[in-house]
């Protein structure tokens, strides 16, 4: 049986081998500046190197990188969604291309982890009006052994990649390696294309090689890129011929141990299978995000609102199991000193803390469910009352004994109740809820967190004059913070919207209502001076020398940054974009003054323009 940690290192030494250095992985938290919660893709952070920036490491590089997808959160349970996962990638900037590539990937699967290669499937673009089928690349593979019949020809929605609503961008086709399952043919037509489940993504090269422009066009790059994706913990649970991907190395130690408290068997117990998947996956991530190079912690907005959610409804899930919900401590125990010890050294260094994070989400929670409780109690009382009064009025009235969908989803969705709570409560008040009516309210609901996640997502690359004004107020706003409270203040997160701008930073207080004056003030100043807003690339090292600063992980000290000067107000190391003058701005208006969580406080700020 292969271990991860195993199959981490097999794919380090591979592409070390030849030629590429390993890279590391950067946080798993959004930067406040992309627009996008957290890393959701290996290729997320090699963006700007991508799009034709300088790497500082070369242009052969690779790692194994953490990343975050919370959009089927409601998904987790079944045996192959997970909210946290490893993505392990090599890239080559502009260096090697499709043969080279194809060639690798070939001898990866072969010779380290033992695929046949007659039963080798991958797919290529098909082409279109736009760009000629991937001829090379299906060369390429015949000549290494991959049967004729094993290659498929697919069209764009399956084998290309591009960054949708930009132009000057590049992109390209790629190409993805399939495997069987088992050798059982659902029928005789049964390859990569059908739903029967046989056949297994393992992984895709994509190959950056046009330059997107108008109208749907594309033209050829010169320096053409190789940008490579392989799931860690769906290749292991491949590699160790499983079908569960709770049986993995990564999770095995989280279930034993959850039979162990429990006295349930997860093999043998559907429901107590369910729930341990659920506490292990979200207890998986949550330790990762609080113990993150730039942790969070719960909250009630952003990343730390789906942190809480994760936690919750890992809380709500240990009642399934009738054991007491700070179990969810042995479970971190587990993540922290034995799967990632490794791979994540840093939570080693964290447990305590993490621990600590979670002790009290769990306390927090517990009192919400006392809360939801009295809710419920609330909506009983209100059938009651509504029965006592219609029947008073009319003796052939029918009493109401339903709980609508939209109650019990507000239980669930506000109050972390789980539908078959509510329905074993109801139960015994001799009323019945209305599934489907939950079931509907539960599923607009999925549909619009689906949409602000592609939302969310599309503000990657979608940058507005207003929204660019509104970042550079933050910077002028963090200069000011500074000044009354010290260097030692630092930006928390950010949130900005055509409409305001949302601004976390560290502050041990409440701010007073003249502190609150001094810094729109200091704002107003210096945007009534209107300086210019001044765009630098430097070595890490001396942009720190002169002054600069920023939450910023640079990878040595000769590794370039990008620095923006605002006079002698502020000098800041940053992706941007920026406003060109402080003029440029407008009035700056504080509206509100909060908590955002220990020890964290937010402002609320609005741009207006005369």
């Amino acid at each position: 049986m292969i271990t991860s940690k195993e199959l981490r290192n097999k794919w380090i030494k591979f592409y070390e081998d030849r030629g590429h250095v390993n890279i590391g992985a950067v946080s798993l938290i959004g930067d406040g500046q992309t627009g996008v919660m957290f890393n959701v893709a290996g290729m997320q952070p090699l963006m700007p190197y991508l799009l034709g920036k300088k790497h500082p490491k070369g242009t052969r590089l690779c790692n194994v990188q953490g990343c975050v997808r919370t959009v089927d959160i409601d998904s987790v349970g079944d045996a192959t969604h997970f909210t946290f996962f490893e993505m392990m990638g090599n890239w080559s900037l502009g260096d090697y291309f499709k043969k080279e590539k194809t060639k690798w990937s070939f001898e990866l699967l072969t010779e380290v982890f033992g695929f046949d290669k007659d039963k080798i499937c991958s797919t290529v673009f098909e082409g279109n009006e736009s760009a000629p089928r991937d001829e090379e690349t299906a060369s390429y593979l015949k000549e290494l052994g991959i049967k004729e019949e094993n290659i498929f020809y697919l069209d764009k929605s399956n084998n290309w990649w591009e960054l949708e609503g930009t132009v000057g961008t590049p992109c390209g086709p790629d190409n993805e390696w399939f495997y069987p399952r088992h050798d059982n043919k659902c029928c005789d037509t049964c390859d990569v294309n059908c739903d029967c489940g046989r056949y297994v993504e393992i992984g895709n090269d994509v190959y950056m090689q046009y330059k997107k422009l108008e109208g749907g066009k594309y033209t050829e790059l010169e320096n053409k890129n190789v940008d490579t994706g392989f799931g860690l913990d769906r290749l292991l649970l491949f590699l160790n011929g499983l079908t569960d991907g709770y049986k993995t190395d990564l999770f095995i130690g989280a279930i034993n141990y959850l039979e162990k408290v429990s006295g349930k068997s997860y093999d043998d117990d559907k429901n107590a299978q369910k729930a341990m998947r659920i506490i292990a996956d979200h207890t998986r991530t949550a330790v990762m995000l609080i113990g993150d190079v730039n942790g969070i912690t719960p909250s009630n907005t952003g990343a730390g609102y789906i942190l809480r959610r994760l936690l919750r409804r890992a809380i709500r899930y240990t009642k399934n199991l009738n054991i007491d919900s700070t179990e969810m401590l042995g479970v971190a125990k587990v993540f922290i000193d034995t799967v990632y010890d490794e791979a994540y050294p840093l939570l080693t260094e964290k447990k305590d803390y993490i621990l600590d994070e979670i002790t009290k989400e769990i306390k927090k929670f517990e009192a919400t469910l006392a809360s939801g409780i009295k809710e419920f109690d609330k909506c009983i009382t209100g059938i009651e009352r509504k029965n006592e009064f219609m029947s008073a009025k009319d003796p052939n009235y029918v009493k109401e004994t339903v709980i609508s969908g939209k109650q019990a989803f507000r239980l669930y969705d506000t109050f972390g109740f789980p539908l078959e709570l509510t329905v074993e409560l109801a139960n015994e008040k001799g009323l019945t809820v209305d599934e489907d009516g939950f079931n509907q309210a539960f599923k607009e609901h999925q549909e619009k967190s689906k949409a602000q996640a592609a939302a969310a997502k599309g503000g990657l690359t979608e940058r507005t004059e207003v929204t660019t004004n509104y970042h550079t107020a933050t910077h002028i706003m963090l200069a000011g913070l500074r000044k009354m409270f010290g260097t030692k203040t630092e930006q928390k997160g950010s949130n900005i919207t055509e409409q305001r701008m949302r601004f976390d930073f560290n502050c041990d207080h409440k701010m007073t209502d003249e502190e609150l004056k001094y810094l729109e003030d200091f704002v107003n100043d210096v945007i009534a001076k209107k300086i210019d807003v001044v765009c630098n690339e430097l070595a890490y090292s001396k942009a720190v020398a002169n002054g600069a600063y920023g939450v910023f992980n640079a990878e040595s000290d000769d590794q370039l940054v990008t620095v923006y000067t605002i006079g002698d107000v502020d000098m800041q190391i940053c992706g941007g974009p920026h406003a060109k003058n402080t003029g440029d701005l407008g009035k700056f208006k504080i509206q509100k003054e909060e908590s955002s969580s220990s020890g964290i406080r937010r402002i609320k700020a609005v741009l207006i323009n005369d």
